[in-house]
């Protein structure tokens, strides 16, 4: 069997049939509508739907991808996205009613997907030392057993508080005050799994760790590289702006292993030749690489780059730019020449003819944008790769330059706010001067946990309070029987949700459910309705406006929650006005307006019809802050992953059908894959080298070895084999079912983040 043909599995419900050969279309239009009619009723879904992404609606709480300046559609929303606001804006509830019925027990014997379809939570609940069931409690019964707790720890760096990426700017700058007040930097956050390497790339080599480009660059680009990312899912909206880059005659290369729908062809459902004609094919070239190649790429086609210079002096890097912007060209380029072509097209999988097509691309291009997402940074030499990416535009002077720039996609909606809000457990010593002047604290300077370093302590002891800012930890996070049990040593976990996960399941001696509002949430405080605010993929910080009733009348804002809790803690004479700012998020803005730069008069310039673009120096003036004051060219030792004989190298990935640890449903529309999730997208000749057939049932089984050459092994049971287009030797599966073959250690140089992005697996038969 191939994948083109379509059969189903036994002894289960799994169909597998085509993938599918474009990106939306009316399959997304009215599984869209199926979707928000499930959850929210016909009324609600249409009211929901026409403010979304608005400027008098709300953000959607997915993706980061930014809108395009002064020009909104009715419909500025995309099949993902519709999913995630029905997710939180469905009339199902999970009262304290649910929770007498059901014991944690019971609960942990459901699947993610069970859980997260059970509706909003509305009461704020306990599971008390030796109790089976969670139990109601009061919001001030709740404050102060955290404050009590906190106050009962050793030292504050025995807590941990976690953010995710859906926690608005307001919420995330009130967090981290109390936690700094209080006295750790221990805050990982979800920017540690996924682009903590990038932040760290990008700041050594262009000194600030975010993207250099905006919508209208990207529209106006010659040449876009899209590696590792898989919009067609992930950030459905870009398609639209890569179809308005194609129109103005950009040329886009894919580069992934798994040939991607989005990156294929686009049918854009608000277009006419989306609805009757075949779409708008996106790549021009699709390289399908092998997992773990992009660095080689990169450093081949400086290599040629550098070559068709010395044959044609000045018509191909921008020797001007190099010689007054940036610093150490002459060992980069010392070190691409010495990169050996062979062993490229052996790292990549490529033929030498692509590769030198790209590097043709390349030359004739005069704006060119690379844009990458996981596939990069979750590897061990993933800052070496997203350096080896930002080498190649320095040496054409693509920094700066309109059409041309950095193109980091981030994922969840405000993950990249919440970071220059100061969620970071190495915050600059120039964000605590200013936050401890405005507020009269002392912030504590000794770096504190990041998300892998908080599983080692809550492991060790070292930590016991855990506090979650939205997110799902338990299932995000790596080796996931290691991160249960350490979760399990906790005296008390503390989750602020909007919807029942495993996290609430898997707990401290006592935990607490605190529920919150959401991104579509109507939210009124004492001042009046308040506006949140987030920062999206390209530095533009806009407002959101919930405007939905809430789901019960006892759930309460991020911010207020943090209040309350500060409040109990510190008492209601503390120097931090929390009450003040529980009341009106104003004031929360005038405060961060005079903490951190490019904030200034923040409450009107919020208020402005698109919000306002952040400063970026390299952008906007070709200034670098590095310690060089240049842009660096970094050199890196070449590194790839050649597959052991008898193993695979795995990637994890997301399905059509959720967003980070999220389950919409059990379908991958894309993939052609219908009702599971326990499925391992293989190649043929891969299946056939392992004696099976396609369905067979399979345990996973990594391998990973330490730094003293001692082999770690991790499980996941029960895969089904599915033949797809991967290169030999490379297989994908989803996450969070994978998750628990990353060993916690498994992690990137420098940024420490989890490597799910290449595992080596070996296969074992089920009995």
């Amino acid at each position: 069997m191939t994948n083109t043909d379509k059969y189903t599995f036994d002894e289960d419900d799994v169909v597998v049939s085509a993938e599918e050969s474009y990106a939306a279309g009316i399959p997304a239009v009215l599984v869209s509508l199926r979707r928000g009619i499930e959850q929210m009723g016909p009324v609600r879904t249409v009211r929901t739907l026409l403010k979304l992404n608005q400027r008098k609606g709300f953000d959607c709480p997915g993706c980061a991808w930014p809108e395009t300046p002064g020009h909104r559609k009715h419909a500025e929303f995309c099949e993902n996205g519709v999913k995630a606001v029905a997710e939180e804006a469905t009339t199902r509830t999970v009262t304290p009613e649910f929770f007498a019925k059901y014991s944690v027990a019971e609960l942990l014997g459901k699947t993610e997907y069970w859980l997260g379809q059970q509706g909003r939570l509305t009461h704020p609940m306990v599971l008390l030392p030796g109790a089976t069931h969670y139990e109601p409690l009061d919001w001030d019964a709740a404050f102060a057993l955290i404050a009590g707790e906190l106050r009962a720890l050793g030292s504050p760096n025995e807590a941990v508080f976690y953010t995710s990426g859906r926690t608005s700017n307001e919420a995330a700058f009130v967090y981290q005050l109390m936690i700094r007040a209080f006295g750790t930097n221990n805050m990982p956050d979800c920017s540690n799994m996924c682009h903590e390497s990038t932040g760290s790339a990008l700041s050594e080599s262009i000194g600030i760790g975010k993207g250099s480009v905006s919508v209208p660059d990207i529209e106006s680009a010659d040449l876009i590289l899209i590696a590792g990312q898989n919009p067609g899912t992930n950030h459905p909206r870009m398609l639209s702006t890569l179809e308005n880059a194609k129109a103005n005659g950009a040329r886009v290369i894919a580069i992934n292993p798994l040939p991607e729908a989005g990156l294929m062809r686009f049918k854009d459902p608000q277009k006419v030749h989306g609805i009757v004609g075949d779409g708008i094919a996106i790549a021009d070239e699709f390289l399908q690489i092998r997992i773990g190649g992009d660095q080689a790429l990169f450093q081949g086609l400086g290599r040629l780059l550098l070559e068709e210079e010395e044959r044609n002096p000045g018509t191909v890097i921008d020797r001007e730019f190099i010689e007054r912007y940036t610093a150490g060209f002459e060992e980069y380029a010392a070190h691409v020449r010495g990169v050996d072509l062979e062993t490229v097209a052996q790292a990549t999988g490529l033929s030498l003819e692509q590769i030198h097509q790209t590097a043709d691309a390349l030359i004739a291009s005069k704006k060119t944008i690379i844009c990458w997402a996981m596939g990069l940074t979750q590897h061990t030499h993933a800052v070496a790769t997203i350096q080896d990416a930002v080498n190649l535009l320095l040496l054409q002077g693509m920094i700066g330059k309109p059409g041309a720039g950095l193109c980091p996609v981030r994922g969840h909606s405000n993950v990249q706010g919440d970071r220059t809000m100061g969620i970071w457990e190495t915050m600059p010593e120039s964000f605590l001067a200013a936050l401890d002047k405005e507020f009269g604290i002392v912030s504590p300077r000794q770096n504190g946990f990041d998300t892998v370093e908080s599983i080692r302590a809550m492991r060790d002891g070292k930590a016991s309070v855990f506090v979650g800012m939205g997110g799902n930890f338990v299932s995000a996070t790596p080796d996931t029987e290691l991160t249960e049990k350490a979760m399990r040593r906790c005296s008390l976990t503390v989750q602020v949700s909007t919807k029942l996960n495993r996290s609430h399941l898997v707990t401290g001696e006592t935990a607490l459910i605190l529920p919150s509002l959401g991104r579509t949430d109507r939210d009124v405080q004492s001042a009046g309705k308040q506006k949140v605010s987030v920062e999206d993929s390209m530095s533009v910080v806009h407002l959101s406006r919930g405007n939905l009733r809430p789901a019960s009348a006892h759930l309460r804002s991020e911010v207020a929650i943090v209040c309350g809790i500060a409040t109990a803690l510190f008492g209601a004479d503390h120097v931090v006005p929390w009450r003040e700012f529980a009341a009106d998020y104003d004031l929360i803005r005038d405060s961060i307006a005079r903490v951190i730069p490019g904030f200034e008069d923040f409450n009107r310039r919020v208020r402005q019809p698109d919000g306002f673009a952040l400063p970026h120096p390299p952008r906007d003036e070709r200034r670098f802050d590095t310690s060089t004051g240049k842009a660096n060219f970094v050199v890196n030792e070449l590194t790839w992953l050649p597959v052991p004989e008898g193993r695979l190298m795995l990637q994890t990935m997301r399905s059509h059908d959720q967003y980070n640890t999220t389950i919409y449903g059990l379908d991958d529309r894309y993939r052609g894959v219908e009702g599971g999730r326990r499925v391992l997208f293989i190649h043929p000749d891969d299946i056939a080298a392992f004696g099976g057939v396609a369905g067979d049932r399979v345990d996973l089984v990594s391998e990973w070895r330490d730094g003293d050459g001692k082999v770690f092994e991790r499980r996941a049971d029960d895969f089904r084999l599915v033949p797809y287009k991967t290169p030999v030797g490379n297989v994908a599966a989803y996450y969070p079912e994978t998750n628990a073959l990353i060993p916690l250690d498994h992690v990137a140089r420098k940024s420490n983040t989890p490597v799910a992005k290449a595992i080596t697996i070996r296969l074992e038969r089920r009995p």
